[in-house]
């Protein structure tokens, strides 16, 4: 495992601390599968909230609706 994904696997756990150990481990083996697709996705949220002025959620929701092709396959696959 390179740093970078030592990183990312250690800052998704820390945001996904409150959710129950199964969903936090589906997650984080999703985000170990295109770490690429997280940090776009993570990064398209922070534009809408901080440029857009939406709120957290509803940007979040958002997001993930429109990656939502993309993340079922990581969930399948």
């Amino acid at each position: 495992m390179g740093i970078q994904n030592f990183l990312v696997n250690q800052i998704a756990k820390s945001k996904l601390k409150d959710v129950p150990e199964a969903q936090r481990e589906m997650m984080l083996a999703m985000v170990q599968k295109n770490p690429d697709l997280f940090k776009k996705i993570g990064e398209e949220i922070d534009r809408r909230v901080k440029k857009g002025g939406e709120n957290q959620m509803k940007a979040t929701m958002e997001v993930m609706k429109k990656y939502k092709d993309e993340l079922t396959a990581l969930q399948q696959g």
